[in-house]
């Protein structure tokens, strides 16, 4: 595996040795020793899968506190636009992002370290999206930022009149909200 740093601390993009033959391919998305060896010490103890059409913006999302929530995400088929955004307190990359497109064809992968702000849109027909959490989920600690902040300005690479989102993500919270619940 190729593990890519970013621009943020922490945040890597993950490329696997992808083999081909005339069955069609295998590769290792996962193996614990190479994580470690770059770094990555995080236990996952939960999986999660998804299906979205073109145009869905999941996100931005997060876990606070104690619940947050390590990610290895990854596209099992289709397109997206992977986002992380840093939102631990104190960093001087608070506020800023990561985008990266993630795909059945290119099998990269994306991890995400706690503390950060989480989504993606939808750039094919469909697509299935999955993730390994090194923490439980805990509705108690989720918290959400609205995916077209002006403070954190993420072009989705969706036209505005065909974006699809949850009623809950269009009334989630700012940037700034963020900055007042930490206190």
């Amino acid at each position: 595996m190729n593990f890519i740093k970013t621009k943020i601390e922490g945040v890597y993009i993950i490329e696997p040795r992808v083999f081909l033959d005339s069955r069609g391919y295998f590769f290792e998305s996962y193996n614990k020793d190479e994580f470690v060896n770059n770094g990555i010490k995080n236990d996952f103890v939960q999986d999660n899968q998804s299906k979205s059409s073109y145009g869905v913006i999941r996100g931005l999302h997060c876990q606070l506190g104690e619940h947050s929530q390590a990610k290895l995400v990854r596209v099992l088929q289709g397109k997206v636009l992977d986002v992380a955004v840093d939102v631990r307190l104190g960093s001087p990359t608070f506020g800023k992002h990561v985008a990266v497109v993630l795909s059945g064809e290119n099998q990269r992968q994306l991890f995400i370290p706690r503390d950060f702000l989480h989504g993606f849109s939808v750039l094919s027909k469909t697509a299935v999206f999955a993730y390994k959490c090194d923490n439980l989920y805990c509705k108690e600690s989720e918290f959400g930022i609205r995916y077209d902040d002006p403070e954190i300005g993420i072009d989705w690479r969706v036209p505005a009149d065909k974006i699809i989102t949850s009623e809950k993500d269009r009334l989630a919270n700012s940037l700034k909200d963020l900055l007042v619940r930490q206190k």
